[in-house]
């Protein structure tokens, strides 16, 4: 193993408080599932278990494994790490349909004395519902996702560890809330679907295309943190800047345009369902 990687791996030790975390939060959710799914099995199968699952070990793997020391030595590592954090991990969590299955995974009267008048306050559940309206997920998404790649903030980010775990927190948090329209984990209503669904994620592939785009063709690094400090890579400053200009470009795009893809053929079978089921009536 070449020297740089093997240091990496001797100063790497997993974070205690973060890996625990992550280890509550996934016993309180399958603690949650098992109980709902005496009642509701056809909703809650076992892949859904399975997604929340692996979407905790994605962030873990993003910020809690030796990938988070390569990506304070690789911009191309660090643009991984993002796209764990904002396009794997969120999906992943909500296809488990978590709201549920983590208050039933809590203790009885920690759902009665805590969760219960916290719920029954309308200004928080109107909040919520305003978080997750299609406009302010998108815009909250994207303009964190820009704003921390601005050359100022982003190497700040890097020289500040506690603003480094506020950027990602910035990023799963806000990612979330992008992709909760998207998937309408129950007991979500859906409000927003049909074509304008497909015009939310072909504006954020957009987005994504244009940063990517100028990290991509621009003749300069753009960030200066990559400068300062010593690369035991031997990669040059800009050839890591476009090798992680490009994997977000594609990998982005693809979670991006995929599910606008799947949408696509959604609704023209739908929409000659419909035009169909009008000319038999016809008839």
């Amino acid at each position: 193993m070449p020297a740089a990687y093997r240091d990496i791996f001797v100063e790497w030790s997993p974070p205690i408080v973060l890996t625990g975390t992550l280890i509550l939060c996934g016993v309180i959710y399958v603690r949650g599932w098992f109980a709902i799914r005496k009642t509701r099995p056809i909703q809650f199968p076992w892949w859904r278990l399975g997604s929340f699952l692996l979407g905790l070990a994605v962030i873990w793997v993003a910020i809690a494994s030796p990938l988070d020391g390569f990506a304070d030595a690789l911009l191309s590592a660090h643009m991984v790490e993002h796209l764990l954090l904002m396009s794997f991990a969120p999906p992943l969590l909500l296809l488990g349909h978590p709201v549920v299955p983590l208050l039933r995974g809590f203790p009885r009267w920690v759902r009665i004395y805590l969760f219960g008048p916290l719920l029954r306050i309308e200004m928080l559940r109107n909040l919520s519902h305003l978080l997750v309206a299609p406009l302010i997920a998108w815009l909250a998404m994207n303009l964190a996702f820009l704003g921390w790649h601005v050359p100022a903030a982003y190497d700040f980010a890097l020289e500040h560890e506690r603003w480094h775990e506020f950027e990602h927190l910035c990023f799963l948090g806000t990612s979330i809330l992008f992709w909760w329209p998207v998937i309408h984990p129950w007991p979500a209503r859906r409000t927003f679907a049909g074509w304008y669904l497909l015009l939310y994620l072909v504006m954020a592939d957009i987005v994504n295309t244009v940063l990517s785009a100028f990290l991509a063709f621009c003749d300069r690094p753009v960030y200066s943190y990559y400068l300062r400090e010593p690369n035991a890579f031997h990669l040059s400053p800009l050839s890591d800047q476009r090798a992680g200009a490009v994997v977000m470009w594609v990998i982005g795009s693809v979670i991006f345009l995929v599910p606008a893809i799947i949408l696509t053929f959604r609704l023209v079978h739908s929409n000659r369902s419909v035009v169909s089921g009008d000319g038999m009536g016809r008839e």
